[in-house]
């Protein structure tokens, strides 16, 4: 187990320290893991408290929805542990008065029963209190009845809708009548691609294997209903809604969205979920009117999501929307009918120049293809090496590059020149990192050599290839020995230069250039970087030739081939 903990069983109360820290608003009851607003009116001006609260490793939930218009309070207990009686009764004691209290709760055995004793004891206390349960995870349609159900993160909706109506003063019975409402109509299903691990035991919840993941999972590290293969992300998006659209009222036109992440997923992926989300949705007749995408109720570091659907009317919409100073809450706007697609400005390079076909063009189309083939060929080889030394995207760049260069006009084939032009501006428009604009200033610079030649000489190529090189080295600042592409492009073109001077003809004095790329890309595994992402790893990368200069001689060994033999 690797956390950024001190001892497992302070877990939660040097969260809630951090948290309460961070917020000038909180504060922290003294002998109690509960976040409480900092300043509260007296008693008798205080509106309806709404509170809520479980166990711990949900964060943001509870304590980051305490704010202004949501909680007023939030009860912490141990990781995926009921807070105690005492705790919650203390909680209510703290934040509630005449007006009474909504105790938002998730509908497991441990929160039910030591939010309802609470609830009891407050009540005889004077203190009004009314109980919401929310079961909203509808992956359990078919083994428990309704009101056996989990409560996952549809909560944080009921928390939003709760408290905005306390805020505006609307009495207990009210509020709470608004938050059963949106508790029944709301459904939610999670997906799991891995499993979480509790501090305190020190070892994930179970195991899955590099193609499993489980559908309809809780929010405390347990499996979920079935198990199944991995799909895209679309596939795994309409499952799960075609399960909570099923349990939606009939009559339901206009939703809000929750895409929640359970703690492992990148945003990169949550908004994957939320792209097709909205669109399935719309495309099943329904109008989202807002979205949000995060972590909203976790569970630890579990990787997976969890979609919510709640049915809106104006009036839920204006709760959702009214303001609030809870850290985790993000607004949400009112979504477009439509995805907004701008125009980019306009694409000033051009078409390849219109010449007639040369007498190379054949030859060109040949050597350029077969280059092209090359790079695709080795994606999997300059990933493996990038993602040893870099950070892995070598691969998948060159890739696109070959696709490009198989993507070009048959304009482009006509001249040197015009195809080392096309070549730059593909290599530009495709290739992302500094890979990109290394190649399209090189190709630029040796297209601007050959400017006018139908057919140059073998002399003329290595000036091209020379003054290619070149512009990397003025671009980037890189020279021979930093571990770069530099060191195999630099000794190809010092071996071909050297090859011509000995009177080898054209082809021969290639192979040459060639032979001593890949000598100097073998170089480079003895290297310490000095540029590029690999000089951040010192000595760590010695040993792994470098994938730019692989590249290289890959790109250099396709020509060869499509070039062919004398």
């Amino acid at each position: 187990m690797k956390k950024l903990i001190n001892d497992p069983r302070r877990v939660v109360r040097e969260m809630l320290e951090g948290l309460v820290d961070t917020h000038a608003h909180l504060g922290l009851l003294r002998d109690e893991n509960i976040v409480a607003l900092r300043e509260l009116p007296p008693p008798a001006q205080r509106p309806v408290a709404v509170l809520s609260g479980g166990g711990s490793g949900h964060e943001p939930a509870h304590a980051g929805y305490v704010g202004s218009g949501m909680l007023a309070g939030a009860i912490a207990g141990d990781v995926f542990t009921s807070p105690s009686v005492d705790a919650i009764l203390a909680a209510i004691l703290a934040v509630a008065g005449p007006a009474g209290a909504v105790l938002v709760v998730k509908n497991y055995t441990g929160d039910r029963l030591n939010f309802g004793l609470a609830a009891e004891l407050a009540r005889e206390r004077g203190i009004p209190v009314e109980v919401v349960v929310v079961a909203d995870d509808v992956a359990l349609r078919d083994l428990v009845p309704p009101e056996r159900r989990r409560g996952i993160a549809g909560t944080v909706l009921v928390h939003k809708i709760a408290g905005a109506a306390a805020a505006q003063g609307m009495p207990l019975a009210e509020v709470a009548a608004l938050a059963g409402r949106a508790a029944a109509s709301l459904g939610s299903m999670g997906v799991g691609l891995s499993a979480c691990t509790v501090p305190a035991a020190g070892t994930p919840s179970f195991t899955l294997g590099e193609t499993e993941i489980e559908y309809g999972l809780g929010i405390h590290g347990e499996k979920g209903v079935r198990r199944a293969a991995i799909q895209p992300a679309d596939a795994i998006v309409e499952d799960m809604l075609a399960h909570i659209l099923a349990e939606l009222p009939p009559d339901t036109q206009r939703v809000a969205l929750l895409v929640n992440g359970l703690g492992g997923t990148p945003p990169m992926e949550l908004n994957i979920v939320a792209r097709h989300a909205l669109a399935s949705l719309r495309a099943r007749g329904l109008q989202p009117e807002r979205a949000w995408v995060g972590n909203y109720m976790t569970a630890l570091e579990m990787a997976g999501c969890s979609l919510t659907v709640l049915p809106v009317d104006d009036r839920l919409l204006a709760l959702l929307d009214a303001p609030t100073n809870a850290p985790a809450w993000r607004a949400a706007e009112p979504l477009a009918a439509q995805r907004a697609l701008l125009a980019g400005p306009a694409d000033t390079s051009g078409e390849p120049a219109a010449v007639p076909p040369g007498p190379l063009a054949e030859a060109l189309r040949r050597a350029a293809l077969a280059a092209a083939q090359a790079l695709i060929d080795a994606e999997p080889e300059l990933t493996d090496l990038d993602s040893q030394a870099g950070d892995g995207d070598l691969g998948a760049s060159m890739e696109r590059g070959g696709q490009a260069i198989r993507g070009l006009p048959p304009q482009a084939f006509h001249a040197p020149d015009v195809l080392l032009t096309a070549l730059s501006q593909a290599m530009r428009r495709t290739i992302a990192g500094s890979s990109g604009p290394f190649y399209a200033v090189a190709l630029l610079r040796a297209g601007r050599e050959l400017a006018g030649q139908a057919r140059p000489t073998p002399q003329q190529w290595q000036a091209a290839f020379a003054a290619a090189i070149q512009a990397v080295m003025q671009m980037g600042g890189a020279k021979p020995g930093d571990r770069t592409m530099v060191d195999a492009l630099a000794p190809a073109a010092q071996a071909w230069q050297q090859a011509l001077a000995a009177g080898q003809d054209g082809l021969q004095a290639f192979d040459a250039a060639i032979a001593a790329a890949r000598d100097g890309a073998a170089a480079t595994a003895a290297m310490q970087a000095r540029l590029g992402r690999a000089s951040y790893l010192g000595t760590r990368a010695v040993g792994v030739p470098d994938g730019g200069a692989v590249a290289v001689v890959r790109w250099l060994e396709g020509l060869r081939a499509g070039l062919g033999t004398p």
